[in-house]
């Protein structure tokens, strides 16, 4: 992001962080869209919406560092690459407008898909003068045929970018698998026909995710976990960032099942805007296993009503609103447990340097 925004998002932290609230109020109303229509006329703002930039009051300490997503000052060439990767997402997605991808706080992650397809990523770190609550890494897209699970996270990413008020440290994802997403006739695998949500190291992957394959899913192509964990340059990178963010919680978007699915502790979000929590159970190579059974990370999965249409305003504001309520209750009671993480993980290093 550009030295001038950021200066600007921690005066407005500082100055008026009850004004902030007040704007995320009126905005968080007023978004949303369809991928083939339109905006909707404005809805008018409820009772019910949190003020996103009202952070308890706690001593401000420096959080530990934490690898960044992003690459140093890009050059010429990757600001053409970024421009180029924009386009073909807004050319694809009818609700993402070109400039709800150049204008945002995007940027090349230096990490790229089968194909050479950057990944793009936003980070909304920690503001000065005001410890954040946690970390949390949200993301769309790792499959490509879910159209919706891409646009609603443009949609909270511009949220975030006008209101980012340091309650949280983002880093957001929008699309994972571009090449699913951007072939002529999207797809749910990535280009080697690999189901990321199937090619995590959950324990046990290399004789439980082939045999689930062949033996629970008859060899469904869309459901192909890969010759081995990790095998895949999405789904490596996406280990990376769990690895070396360490957060809180992560916040998973897909579609269509109408529901939200939860693995790990704590108590699991029973509702987020119109999606009620329905328990899904998780699968070898998952995510959810993976993270949520195998690492203890809370893992919200979001499962939007439709792969192809958006939600109402409404309905976007609503689950924004109860997302960041659950967050703020429940991401402080992950913060030693993630310290505890950090810490074994630099003891495992440097046991590693001693041998």
């Amino acid at each position: 992001m550009t030295g001038k925004k950021t200066a600007l998002r921690r005066a407005l932290a500082v100055i008026a962080p009850w004004a902030l609230g007040l704007a995320a109020a009126v905005l968080a109303a007023c978004l949303g869209w369809t991928l083939s229509t339109p905006p909707e006329p404005p809805v008018e703002p409820g009772s019910d919406l949190v003020d996103l930039s009202a952070a308890p009051e706690v001593p401000p300490e420096p959080e530990e560092d934490s690898p960044g997503a992003l690459l140093d000052e890009p050059t010429e060439e990757d600001k053409n690459e970024f421009l180029a990767t924009c386009r073909r997402i807004a050319d694809k997605l009818g609700s993402v407008d070109l400039e709800d991808c150049t204008e945002s706080d995007l940027q090349l992650s230096g990490a790229r898909s089968v194909q050479g397809t950057p990944i793009l990523v936003a980070e909304y770190p920690p503001l000065e003068g005001r410890k954040p609550l946690g970390r949390v890494l949200l993301f769309g897209g790792i499959h490509g045929d879910e159209l919706s699970s891409v646009s609603i996270v443009y949609t909270w990413l511009d949220m975030l970018e006008q209101h980012h008020s340091g309650l949280f440290h983002w880093r957001v994802v929008p699309l994972l698998n571009p090449d699913g997403l951007l072939r002529r006739e999207s797809q749910r695998m990535n280009e080697r026909g690999v189901d990321l949500n199937r090619n995590f190291p959950s324990p046990n992957w290399e004789v439980e995710a082939p045999d689930y394959w062949v033996r629970r899913t008859s060899r469904n192509p869309r459901r192909y976990p890969g010759e081995a964990p990790l095998s895949e340059p999405e789904s490596r990178w996406l280990h990376e960032q769990i690895e070396t963010f360490q957060p809180g919680a992560i916040v998973a978007v897909h579609a269509p099942i109408h529901l939200v699915d939860y693995d790990g502790p704590p108590e699991p979000p029973e509702k987020l805007g119109p999606l009620d929590l329905r328990k899904m159970g998780t699968y070898p190579g998952s995510l959810g296993r993976y993270a949520g059974i195998h690492l203890g990370l809370p893992v919200v999965t979001i499962e939007l009503p439709s792969a192809g249409i958006m939600p109402s305003r409404d309905d976007q504001r609503r689950m924004w609103i109860d997302l960041v309520a659950w967050l703020r209750e429940n991401l402080p009671k992950q913060e030693p447990l993630r310290t505890a993480r950090l810490k074994e993980t630099a003891a495992g290093t440097a046991a590693g340097m001693e041998r």
